[in-house]
């Protein structure tokens, strides 16, 4: 149950705030009706959003300020001079415990700026992933990192791993998740430095890993692994490219169906099974990224996600503090410093 449960919300991130982020606590609140909102943002926008929805009058508190962190804006920049952003209030009400984690469809390199800021980093972490959700043949599984560290070295790919360890076991319900390292290749002298050496110290450890080794690109659709464990930089580049192919075999069918009479006929025989494959590859339903690494519950929506998207981010925060994931990744982390070091791969 998520009883006393309370999100705080950045009203105004994103391409359709404010009125996306009112409609996705509507639809939040359908799945979760004990949880309690803090919204942040322009009251003359927000509040008559939330006057045609009066269902939401108890669930909700409005607190107003006029400042905006702006999609363009340089991190640095809205760290120094945001502090009375939507953004930056949403995250204070965690960092204060008035709030159990925060959510926001700004901006992501800002977002993690003053996250990492205010919230700070759990001890043993030297720097927070984005990590998400993907589909695969056999399921779900999680990747990280996914942008917000381009350059890693393989202390930062251990810790990954062990991030997402724990985030299998206790979001995705897997007794034994297995967790694999993005390469150019599966064999042992493949790969650069860092992951030559995260490998080596993750089969050298004793933790509650099931380290599988290394894995290619082919594998993360075919969910070879439950945790994908990749440098910021590939993990991004790699999970646009899967988005816009997916996009783009969504056209290639649609424009098949609708290219002669007998495809139409068909399409009226497909409807049920297409339904089906589009729900099951909507990327409103992995819509929410996590940063783990710091000291309070922090979700990333799509910036163009709408409403039933940001109701899942909302979600994918609550799960966060239902299965106490940041407490159970902070006893793994003292485990992963008393683990034995590895030797040093060889050149």
């Amino acid at each position: 149950m998520s009883d006393g449960i309370t999100i705080a919300l950045d009203a105004m991130g994103g391409d359709q705030a404010p009125g996306m982020v009112v409609k996705g606590v509507e639809i939040a609140l359908q799945r979760h009706p004990e949880v309690r909102f803090l919204l942040f943002g322009a009251e003359d926008e927000v509040q008559p959003l939330l006057a045609k929805l009066p269902n939401l009058g108890k669930s909700v508190t409005l607190y107003h300020t006029n400042e905006i962190v702006a999609d363009d804006a340089k991190p640095s920049l809205a760290l120094r001079t945001g502090r009375q952003s939507s953004m930056r209030l949403a995250i204070e009400a965690v960092a204060d415990g008035r709030a159990d984690g925060v959510v926001s469809a700004g901006n992501t390199g800002a977002l993690m700026a003053i996250a990492k800021f205010v919230l700070k980093m759990l001890p043993g972490i030297d720097r927070p992933a984005i990590a998400s959700f993907f589909p695969t043949r056999r399921g779900e599984s999680v990747m990280l990192d996914l942008g917000a560290n381009v350059e890693c070295d393989a202390e930062n790919l251990v810790q990954f791993a062990l991030m997402g360890d724990v985030f299998a076991r206790t979001v995705l319900g897997l007794i034994e998740p297995t967790v694999g390292l993005l390469n150019v290749g599966s064999e042992d002298l493949k790969g650069n430095d860092a992951v030559r050496g995260a490998s080596a110290r993750l089969r050298a450890m004793v933790t509650p890993i099931r380290f599988y080794g290394f894995i290619e690109g082919g594998d993360i659709a075919a969910g070879t692994v439950d945790v994908v464990v990749t440098d910021g930089f590939t993990g991004n580049v790699a999970v646009k490219t899967a988005e816009g192919t997916a996009k783009l075999f969504g056209e290639y069918l649609e424009a098949a169906f609708r290219h002669s009479l007998p495809a139409r006929i068909g399409y009226l025989f497909a409807r049920a099974a297409l339904r089906k494959l589009r729900m099951r590859s909507d990327p409103r339903r992995y819509n929410g990224a996590i940063f783990l690494g710091l000291g309070g519950i922090a979700v990333k929506s799509h910036g163009s996600t709408d409403a039933f998207g940001f109701a899942n981010a909302i979600g994918v925060a609550i799960d966060m503090k239902l299965n106490g994931v940041l407490d159970k990744i902070r006893v793994e982390l003292a485990r992963l410093s008393e683990a034995p070091s590895a030797p040093e791969p060889a050149l």
